[in-house]
Order: structure tokens, then C-alpha cells, then sequence
């Protein structure tokens, strides 16, 4: 097996291809409070030529209480293409530090049944510490029109994650923080209470990468079974709100397992009710 995912693409690929037709950049930035950073801001001062922005409060299901719920392949496909971004583009998405939100956006795309979606290697900060292009200009986008073939069987529910933790049939895996995991630091989203759900494993996706670039294969293998997980049998992810699940989904399929569905409501569903069961400490 390759030594790299085949989901990264490297900046000097990027920027050899930026005046290539059907090519799509994404900006997929966003923060926690906590973190002090403005990703449209950021965005509107630099941003890699011809990049959009795609605001992760925005694009959600209008109709759920929950952040970042994904919307329905309908409302995803008016927003797409008001990008300009077509199923049929290579869509290449970033974020600021690297791995953080941009494996969101990754995923929302190939669950909505886009094909050629990558990640930049390094995100937008290396790019930019790299002298590389960037502009202040506002992207002019183009008509298109992005149809959407949803794979409903990637993402996990409600009702299925408790069926999940009762049944124990697919292992879980909790990108929070361990601090968070274990409940001996409280969560950002006040309301929440802390821990995890029963069984779960903690991968906190920070351990992931490192200077903004996933780890090796072989590293990646490692880490996930230090964490667990049997990568023969199936795996849901799980965050805080959906987000950093996507980069656990993202090292899973990098390393060819496919049997992976990722929790969308996440922590701030199960965490932010009273009916549902929860741990804390390490099992």
C-alpha cells in the first residue's frame, strides 16, 4: 500500500493545475471560539486564486436545531452550485492548519456523490508560508449545476447510534479531545454534559496529522489500533458536532476500509440530551 493518501494532493500539484478547467478550490476554514480565528475573514484578506469559501454554519439543514446538521442532497445541491462547483469538477478542498474542518467538507462532497475530492496537503497556511500564490480578490464564479446522489448509507442517525450502542454492532470512534472523551474537561457548546457514549474509543483527530499533513499509512494503521479499533469490522465516527468526525473518516479510507459511516449529530445531539446514556472516564 502506498505510503500516502490517496486523497492528498500536494501544492505543487495545486498550483501547477490553479487555471485548469474543471478544477474546483475550496475554502472549507472554520474555528471553535476558542481558537480566536475568523475563517471568512481570513478568507476575504488571502485566499489560493480562484478558491470559494464554504461557511460550515450556512451550509447545514435549515430545519435542525443541531450546528452543522447535514442538509439534504436538494438544499446541498443549491448551494454547490451557487459555487459554481460541479458533481463532475476535481474539487480540492483546505482549511487554515490543514486537517481540521477542510475533511468535513471532503466528506460532505463524496456523500453527496462527487468522485474526485481531495485535501491540500499542508492547508492554506503552509501554502501561504510558501510564498505561494493568493489573492484578496473576490473569486468570480461561473453557472453550474451539481447533482447530487446521496449516499444515505454513510451517515448514522439518531435512532441508529442508540441501536449502535446497545447492540455494539460497529465499534465507535470519538475524534474529541481525551479531555472531553473522558469528561475531565467540560464541552465548548454550554448545555452539554460530558463524557462519551458507552463502548466508544477515543481518536482525538489531532493525532492524526501532524504540521498539517495526515500521517504515513502505516502510521495511521498504528495509531488507530493503539486506539482500538479492529479496521476489519465496521466503524462509526463521531465528534463534537460532526465536523472533526470526518477526519477519522478521512484516515479510514485512506487506508482502504470502507465500512465507515459517520454520526452527524455527534455530541451536540447525544450529548445535549437527558435520555441518552453516557460514560465518563476511560472504560
Amino acid at each position: 500500500m502506498s505510503e500516502k493518501s490517496p486523497f492528498i494532493v500536494s501544492a505543487d500539484w495545486l498550483q501547477a493545475r490553479l487555471h485548469q478547467p474543471g478544477l474546483s478550490i475550496v475554502d472549507g476554514s472554520w474555528y471553535l471560539p476558542a481558537q480566536g480565528r475568523d475563517a471568512k475573514a481570513e478568507y476575504e484578506a488571502a485566499h489560493i486564486p480562484r478558491a470559494v469559501f464554504f461557511d460550515h454554519d450556512q451550509v447545514v439543514d435549515p430545519d435542525s436545531q443541531l450546528p452543522h446538521a447535514l442538509p439534504s442532497p436538494r438544499v446541498f445541491e443549491g448551494f454547490a452550485s451557487s459555487m459554481g462547483i460541479s458533481h463532475s469538477d476535481t474539487i480540492v478542498v483546505y482549511d487554515g492548519p490543514g486537517l481540521l474542518s477542510a475533511p468535513r467538507v471532503w466528506w460532505m462532497f463524496r456523500v453527496m456523490g462527487a468522485e474526485r475530492v481531495f485535501l491540500l496537503d499542508g492547508g492554506f497556511d503552509r501554502w501561504r508560508a510558501e510564498g505561494r500564490p493568493v489573492t484578496s480578490e473576490p473569486t468570480k464564479v461561473a453557472s453550474s449545476a451539481f447533482i447530487s446522489r446521496f449516499d444515505a448509507g454513510r451517515v448514522v442517525s439518531f435512532e441508529e447510534m442508540l441501536t449502535i450502542v446497545q447492540e455494539g454492532s460497529a465499534q465507535i470512534a470519538d475524534a474529541r479531545s481525551a479531555g472531553r472523551f473522558t469528561g475531565t474537561e467540560p464541552e465548548p457548546r454550554p448545555g452539554m454534559r460530558s463524557g462519551h457514549m458507552p463502548g466508544a474509543r477515543n481518536v482525538p483527530a489531532a493525532t492524526l496529522s501532524q504540521d498539517g499533513s495526515l500521517l504515513p499509512l502505516d502510521r495511521l494503521r498504528e495509531r488507530l489500533r493503539e486506539a482500538g479499533l479492529d479496521l476489519e469490522r465496521p466503524v462509526v465516527t463521531s465528534c463534537g458536532s460532526g465536523v472533526t468526525a470526518a477526519v477519522v473518516t478521512l484516515a479510514l479510507e485512506s487506508l482502504g476500509h470502507r465500512d465507515n459511516r459517520l454520526y452527524d449529530g455527534s455530541w451536540s445531539e447525544w450529548g445535549g440530551r437527558a435520555d441518552t446514556p453516557v460514560v465518563t472516564g476511560q472504560e
